[in-house]
This record gives C-alpha cells, structure tokens and sequence, in this order.
C-alpha cells in the first residue's frame, strides 16, 4: 500500500483498526455522521502554519506535518494542493554547480564558436572530438522519492549536484563525437597519468576515430 499511495497511505495503526472493524462485519468505508455541525481544519491559520513548515522544509513528510498541527494527512494533502497550489517533486541532476563565472565563460565561448563556423556548423560539428575525464564511484544514490521536494507551480524544480561516493573510484576518460562515443578508457589502478600515458591515449583515440568514422562512412 506504501509503494503505490505513497505519503497518502494511512498508517498501520489505522490498517488495524479497519481490520478489526471489518471482521466485525463492518462493510463500508465512510465515516460514521456524527451529531452536530462538522468542523472543517482547512483554515486560513492551518494553511499559514503549513505553508510555513513547507518553505523550512521543502522534504517535509504529509505524515510529519500532520503530527506538528494534530491535522489527517487528508487535511494537510488538500491545504497543500488545493490552496498552496503546491506539488512535490524530484530534484533534476545536473554534473556539477557551475558558479556565475563559469556560465558566463561557457557562454561566451559558445558564441565565439558559433561566430568562427560561420554557415558550417553542421560540417564542422561533425569533425569535433570531445574529450573529458572524470571519476567512475560505487556509491548509493539517492532515490527519487528521497529527493522529492514541495514547489510552487511555475517554480523550477529543485537541483541536485553531488552524491556520497565511497573510496572505491577508477579515473575514466571518454571521447565523443556529435554521432557516438568513439573511445573510453579506465586508469589502470595505481597508475599515474602523466604525459606518456596521455600521448598514447591520444595515439588510440585517433585510431578509433579513423575506424568508426571509416566504417560511418562507408554505411553512407
């Protein structure tokens, strides 16, 4: 019930008392009309209280929010989506937080590119190679769910930029083109890259670029 309700399912103190009801020869599922007019919780102090404990904590749990304002998580669920105009969502994954500097040199050497190739960007795209390296980790990634958070409609959704890696690492080194990944090469552990080791890498890539654009070209 968990993994398909999610936040929304009840808790197993409730399971147990529907049980129980049930074998007693209970067979439906609303709740009994109570004597008197009906008290309603969706008031504009819960939807402040809430909406207070969202923004301090975008993973804040329906169930934890209940607790602090003795609320159902029915309750608390409607005041977020129906009056907060608010969802939960998964943080994007993005390779690494990229300061204002940074952007602003990547995009400024994307319209120098752009001005140097002129009409052939097709032409010339096709002729670059891309390298680059990075660290190949075992670690256990955060899951969706766990990195779900409450935003407003219209926010982007939140970012996520590193995760717990463990001592256990290989250093990779891939190069691409715009049509395919031409070569990848592992660090051999205990193994220093220095200029010897990178000026045979270079001398194996340029290999693998001649046989798969050869063999690309040939196709066409």
């Amino acid at each position: 019930m968990v993994s398909v309700r999610q936040e929304s399912a009840p808790s197993y103190t409730m399971v147990q008392k529907w049980a129980c009801l049930f074998q007693q020869g209970r067979e439906s599922c609303e709740d009994d009309p109570r004597p008197g007019r009906p008290v309603t919780v969706v008031t504009e102090e819960n939807v402040r209280k809430i909406e207070k404990l969202v923004l301090a904590d975008r993973r804040i749990k329906l169930w934890q929010i209940a607790e602090e304002l003795q609320i159902s998580k029915e309750r608390v669920e409607e005041i977020i989506h129906e009056h907060m105009n608010m969802r939960k969502i998964s943080a994007r994954w993005v390779p690494k937080m990229l300061t204002p500097f940074d952007k602003q040199r990547r995009l400024q050497t994307s319209k120098d590119f752009l001005e140097l190739v002129g009409d052939n960007i097709d032409e010339i795209c096709d002729r670059i190679v891309t390298v680059d390296k990075t660290w190949v980790c075992q670690y256990d990634p955060e899951s969706k769910q766990e990195s779900m958070q409450w935003t407003k409609k219209g926010e982007r959704p939140p970012k996520k930029f590193k995760v717990q890696k463990s001592a256990s690492k290989l250093m990779a080194t891939l190069f691409w083109d715009s049509k395919r990944v031409l070569l990848i090469d592992y660090l051999p552990k205990r193994t220093t890259m220095n200029g010897q080791y990178y000026a045979n890498l270079l001398a194996q890539a340029r290999e693998a670029v001649v046989q798969k654009r050869r063999g690309s070209y040939r196709a066409e």
